[in-house]
């Protein structure tokens, strides 16, 4: 008996000793491989800022290089709560996007990081998933542009293309849904590292909240409007996050754009947010940066 005694409180003590957020952490996938940015420096550095949370177990799917082997990319979707694009380049195969839209339909995450939202300018329901994207030879045919009028966003169908970006300077993001999960808590406005501000997206534009914004001054060769730059967008029963922020290491360096990444991954996968703002959050006028 004295024998089975120790072996039960082993077991036992072996079992309070395996971390809680590893038994139950939220199954992430990033998709890289392709991508007119450095994503072989970017993709490490999102899968530490999920990770570090303890709410993530992260793995990494990589697409084969351009002008390689497509049909061989065909991710287990199925086995994750969450996907996050780190990808801009050539068509999957057509059975990974159909299992792709299958996946987000059915009430799974998806997360668009950056240049994700330049990735298959004709692949319908991709754009549908994304709201609003650039380049690709988009244009009005592709969708409206998003508008900030009087407090309100609207769609703009005026002519004209789709993306475009300044200079690389630090701007000010303001909060247009302080009560959405993902934002409750942060400033009204805060500043984010240097990167580049995305302007003139467009594209469906349906299912959009406009979480963030920035405004694109003409002295820095922006659109001199107010640019959408942090979304949600629902699609069948899954949850969008969109964050047009992260062009490189400086500007995901930001606590702003680390913060907003974590906490819109857990909203997209869950559909709640329960991590808190941290302290060290930029403000109005002080970028704050990760180590």
């Amino acid at each position: 008996m004295i024998h089975q005694a120790k072996a039960m409180l082993g077991f036992v003590l072996l079992v309070l000793s395996i971390p809680l957020a590893d038994a139950a952490a939220i199954k992430a996938l990033i998709i890289d491989g392709q991508n007119n940015h450095d994503w072989k420096t970017t993709t490490p550095l999102l899968k530490k800022i999920l990770e570090e949370t303890g709410m993530f177990a992260v793995d990494v799917a990589t697409a084969p290089p351009a002008k390689g082997d497509m049909s061989s990319f065909k991710p287990d979707f199925a086995a994750y709560r969450v996907i996050v694009s780190n990808y801009n380049g050539e068509a999957w195969p057509k059975e990974t996007q159909e299992a792709f839209e299958k996946f987000v339909r059915d009430g799974r995450g998806f997360v668009s990081v950056h240049a994700a939202d330049n990735s298959f300018p004709e692949w319908a329901a991709y754009n549908e998933m994304i709201g609003v994207g650039g380049w690709g030879n988009r244009n009005e045919k592709s969708g409206p542009y998003l508008r900030l009028r009087n407090g309100k966003w609207v769609t703009d169908p005026t002519p004209g293309s789709g993306g475009s970006h300044g200079a690389q300077h630090a701007f000010v993001v303001q909060t247009h849904e302080p009560s959405h999960p993902i934002m409750l808590g942060l400033p009204a406005e805060w500043l984010h590292s240097k990167d580049e501000l995305y302007d003139r997206l467009r594209g469906p534009a349906k299912n959009v909240t406009v979480l963030a914004s920035a405004h694109a001054t003409k002295e820095t060769r922006g659109s001199g409007e107010h640019e959408p730059l942090l979304m949600t967008i629902s699609y069948g029963q899954g949850r969008v996050f969109h964050t047009a922020l992260g062009h490189a290491t400086e500007a995901i360096r930001c606590v702003g754009f680390a913060t907003t990444l974590q906490r819109g991954t857990e909203w997209a996968a869950t559909g709640a947010v329960t991590q808190q703002v941290p302290a060290n959050f930029p403000t109005a006028d002080k970028v704050s940066l990760r180590p």
